[in-house]
């Protein structure tokens, strides 16, 4: 049986402007230059530390948890306002339909992942679902890792689908196929520059998968 493994954030759900609005309340708190669209796609990265540092956050003089902390206060409060990305439920029925095993496995914080998927009424789609335990985005592989011994996967078998080169990074870490979506975080010359298969939308993915 074919398993999916998700990422959640820019993937499944479209938090993209939202994302952007609050890193720039950061970046205008600080007094750093502003992003549009296409500069935040061509910057955003993990570890998320090197990319506020990027951005231009000193953290010798400010301690990196005080701008995450911000962050997520921000974020963890108004993300219920996103919605799901076009045609995200109907792939998600369509690959249960045919029997497929899905998963989660997401940079976000576990407690706010069950919520933020409870909220948006599709939790129950997934057999399981793997968040970090800090805002701090540090390891999806070493979560990925648990998680599939976890729920005994088999990794010949499995396709994880994303939007940014880290979900491939994870990908290959983990010996895992993957499918990016170039409908997120990052643009798509920098998806495709990692070799693996990119599409421009996730209703693509009933014809590629299983």
């Amino acid at each position: 049986m074919h398993t999916i493994i998700w990422d959640w954030n820019g993937t499944l759900l479209n938090d993209l402007d939202f994302c952007i609005s609050t890193i720039n309340v950061l970046l205008k708190n600080r007094q750093l230059n502003l992003l549009d669209h296409y500069s935040y796609k061509e910057v955003f990265s993990f570890p998320v530390k090197d990319c506020y540092e990027s951005l231009g956050f000193d953290f010798s003089k400010e301690d990196f948890s005080i701008s995450a902390q911000e962050y997520m206060d921000i974020y963890n409060a108004g993300v219920s306002q996103c919605k799901l990305h076009a045609g995200a439920i109907d792939v998600l029925q369509h690959f249960k339909s045919l029997g497929l095993q899905q998963f989660v496995l997401s940079a976000m914080q576990q407690n706010m992942l069950e919520q933020t998927l409870k909220h948006q009424n599709i939790f129950d789609y997934f057999e399981g679902v793997a968040g970090l335990n800090d805002h701090y985005a540090s390891s999806k592989i070493e979560r990925g890792k648990q998680f599939i011994s976890e729920f005994n996967i088999n990794k010949s078998q499995a396709t994880i689908i994303g939007d940014t080169n880290h979900d491939f990074e994870v990908a290959q870490q983990l010996e895992i196929d993957c499918i990016l979506v170039a409908d997120g975080h990052q643009s798509k010359q920098r998806l495709v520059a990692t070799g693996a298969r990119v599409i421009e939308e996730l209703p693509q993915l009933k014809s590629l998968l299983p």
